[in-house]
Parts: structure tokens; sequence; C-alpha cells
């Protein structure tokens, strides 16, 4: 065999060994379905590696930007290979499950993510995105700072005198308001924020009923911004005759907070406690804490 075809040959297993060989981290492109997971992945500083994202996917403004793959719970295999990914990082909500098999059956790297509402299962969900990012200092750096500052707001909670009766309200795409019960973000996040969910007769959310608010008998009505959005503003909530003869409705005392901050169980979890709790306390003592990189993004 002639040199230049030794050298032509070693070239060709060199090539493939190299298309074999598996991506490198750094090089790999990444699509997060879940607005909380999709705040990690910023936060670890691996957001330039993302190809596209869901439409919960809203903070920063860079994941808002990013190529939409559709509805967390309503994805297409289609949708989601058409962005040629590596890798999939599919939140606790990811969906249908038919859908994430034909992705992984694509040769395509799926890891499916556990959430909750506490601040043991944000720093769990920071672990397991940084060990599929290889990321793992940063993701110990992240929990780091986090345990910091939710620790400090837990115990500045802990010092508040009285327990406000919240009802967390939501608006469901062109459906009517839904109440919060037990076992949901609204209700975890109301009791960290050092409040009392008016409604605990259930799990889950409920279609609001006029005689259900009168039972609840809220000190304050919490919701989201786009809820108010939807709704057609504050004003338009209060309108309504029973909430407008709950305790809340006659103060006018409405607390809306963005969805992915008060619901979303991700880094910015300790921040968006310090805000509620603030706003259903007002005139008490809660100092702020400090900025951190991922509460600042654009």
């Amino acid at each position: 065999m002639g040199a230049r075809a030794f050298s032509r040959g070693t070239a060709l297993a060199a090539l493939a060994l190299l298309l074999a060989a598996p991506v490198h981290a750094s090089s790999e492109r990444i699509v997060s379905v879940g607005g909380s997971t999709t705040e990690i992945v910023f936060a670890l500083g691996a957001g330039d590696r993302l190809a596209g994202a869901d439409t919960t996917s809203i903070y920063p403004a860079a994941a808002d930007a990013l190529p939409d793959v559709g509805y967390v719970r309503q994805l297409s295999a289609e949708g989601l290979l058409s962005l040629s990914p590596d890798l999939v990082l599919a939140g606790a909500e990811a969906g249908p499950g038919t859908a994430l098999a034909q992705v992984q059956a694509a040769g395509v790297r799926v890891v499916k993510l556990k959430e909750g509402y506490t601040p043991a299962d944000v720093e769990a969900h920071v672990e397991a995105v940084g060990a599929a990012l290889h990321r793992e200092a940063e993701a110990a750096a992240l929990n780091q700072a986090f345990r910091q500052d939710i620790d400090r707001i837990l115990a500045d909670v802990a010092k508040l005198d009285g327990k406000p009766r919240v009802l967390f309200l939501l608006q469901a795409g062109r459906g009517g308001l839904l109440v919060a019960g037990r076992e949901t973000a609204a209700h975890a996040m109301i009791e960290l924020a050092g409040g009392t969910n008016a409604v605990t007769g259930f799990s889950g959310y409920k279609p609001f009923s006029p005689e259900a608010a009168a039972e609840a008998a809220p000190d304050v009505l919490l919701v989201t911004d786009q809820t108010i959005e939807m709704i057609g503003g504050a004003d338009r909530l209060l309108a309504d005759p029973a909430l407008a003869a709950t305790p809340a409705g006659k103060a006018k005392r409405i607390v809306s907070m963005d969805a992915l901050y008060l619901a979303g169980f991700g880094p910015r979890l300790a921040h968006a406690v310090r805000d509620l709790a603030a706003a259903l306390h007002p005139g008490a003592a809660i100092a702020p804490l400090p900025a951190r990189s991922w509460t600042e993004m654009e």
C-alpha cells in the first residue's frame, strides 16, 4: 500500500471515530422544556447552548426569544426533532410521554427531571440539571447561594406576626377563574411567605364559585400578572360581587406577581418568597436579599 493510500485510509478511519464519538458537552444543542428548568440552564451559564425552549420558558428575556417547541404538556416529537437537539431537558410537566419516547428513540438524549414545591426540591432540580450539563461545580455554587438566601428569608418570615388568609385565583385560558387548594405551587408559596391558604378543602385547582369565596373569607387576593391582564385589570376582578364582599375585596387588597416568578420554584424562589412576604405583611421589617446574577438577567 502506497503512502498516499495509507494516509487516506488513516484519515477516513479517524473521521469515522470522530463521527462516532459522543458530542462534547460544550457543543451540545439543548432543548429545555419547563420554565424553571430553562431558568436553571441560564443560571448555570449554559444559556448559549439552548437551541429552543417551550412556551413557559419566558425568563430571562433570552429564553423568550428562543425557537418555540410548543406548550410544555403538548409537545410533538416532530417539533422537538426539528431543532436537531443532542439533549432534551424535560421538566416534570413535559409531555406527552409518547413524544419524549419518540425523541429518545431517534437517538436524542432525554433527561426527565423531577420538581416540587419545597426549597429542597429546587436544590435537587438544580443538581440534576447541573449533572446533565456536566456543570456540577456551577450547580453546587448556585445551590450554596440559594440556600443562604432561602434560609435568611424563612428566618425573617418566622418572626412575622399573624398569617393573613390568602385566596389564589388563576385565569386558565378561556375558562373561568380557578382557585388553588392544597398540593399546588400557590399553596406552597403562600405558606412559605407567612400566609395561610384560604382554601384547603381540596387538592389542586377547582373552578371559582361565589359560595367558596364567601367561605374562604380571604384577607388578600393573590393573582398572577397574566391573570390580571386576561381579565382586563384589577378593577374587573373586584367587580365580581362575591369577591367584593370578602375582607380582601372590601379593603381592595390584591397582590399580583409574574406567574413564573411566583410559582416557578426555580433559582429565584428565595427572592419571590421575600417579595410575596413583603406584600402580605405591609410595614413589616423584611430586609432585601442580595442581588444575584440569575435574578437580574434581562
